[in-house]
């Protein structure tokens, strides 16, 4: 089983608005879906943009701006000031909405979309094809594609799993395969032997829990005595 794509950890029913959509109405929209943004699209289904949470809490907080000081306008920038005061004092979607949408391709990987996510520090991506919108990849999504199991995982049988923490532990330079044993048993990984540091006893634990099939895993280590350490 190959890894997820977008296309398969999208919510491909999204609601969606026109540009002319008003404020009020976007927020009750919200609210009531229990959703937390809406891609403004136009009367073909083009992604014009979207419209997040924070985007109407950015309009409801604009109200109690101050005009700047003359000084202080010395120093600002007139274009950033307009887009602001449009973004805080808009009543339709089309002067909220964020233009710049983070998307992605619907064949995109899991991992890339969530490289996106961490790059870009946004909380979703739109699937988009062809301009057109085809669902929204929100953070749960992948959270939810990273807990499923699947079916490779049930035919990876004890042995093929202790082979592969042994391969992994080898590309590693911290790891010492002479002093430390490895054995599965239903698919728990126990670790036997010595190690050097609580440091490489955490580390070899994250190790074998990003091995696919491994259900738990269990440190039966002991610390290095002086005299293997010295010589070692």
């Amino acid at each position: 089983m190959s890894a997820p794509l977008a296309k398969d950890l999208m919510t491909p029913d999204v609601v969606t608005v026109p540009p002319e959509t008003p404020v009020l109405a976007m927020a009750r929209l919200l609210a009531d879906r229990g959703i937390s943004a809406v891609p403004v699209v136009d009367a073909a289904g083009k992604v014009l943009g979207i419209v997040t949470e924070a985007d109407l809490i950015r309009r409801l907080a604009g109200e109690e701006d101050k005009p700047a000081s003359w000084f202080g306008s010395l120093f600002s920038d007139p274009a950033s000031q307009a887009e602001r005061y449009a973004r805080t004092h808009g009543v339709t979607a089309k002067d909220l909405m964020t233009e710049a949408v983070v998307n992605v391709a619907p064949d995109a990987t899991a991992a890339h979309v969530a490289h996106v996510m961490e790059d870009k520090k946004v909380r979703r991506v739109i699937v988009t094809e062809n301009d057109k919108l085809k669902g929204i990849v929100s953070r749960a999504d992948l959270l939810r594609a990273l807990v499923a199991p699947t079916h490779e995982d049930a035919d990876l049988s004890d042995e093929r799993l202790r082979r592969a923490v042994m391969a992994a532990m080898k590309k590693e330079p911290w790891t010492d395969t002479f002093y430390t044993m490895v054995e599965v048993k239903d698919g728990t990984v126990t670790f036997h032997g010595f190690r050097r540091s609580e440091a490489v006893q955490k580390a070899l634990r994250v190790l074998a829990e990003n091995i696919p099939g491994v259900k738990a895993v269990v440190d039966d280590t002991q610390p290095m005595p002086v005299f293997i350490y010295g010589a070692a």
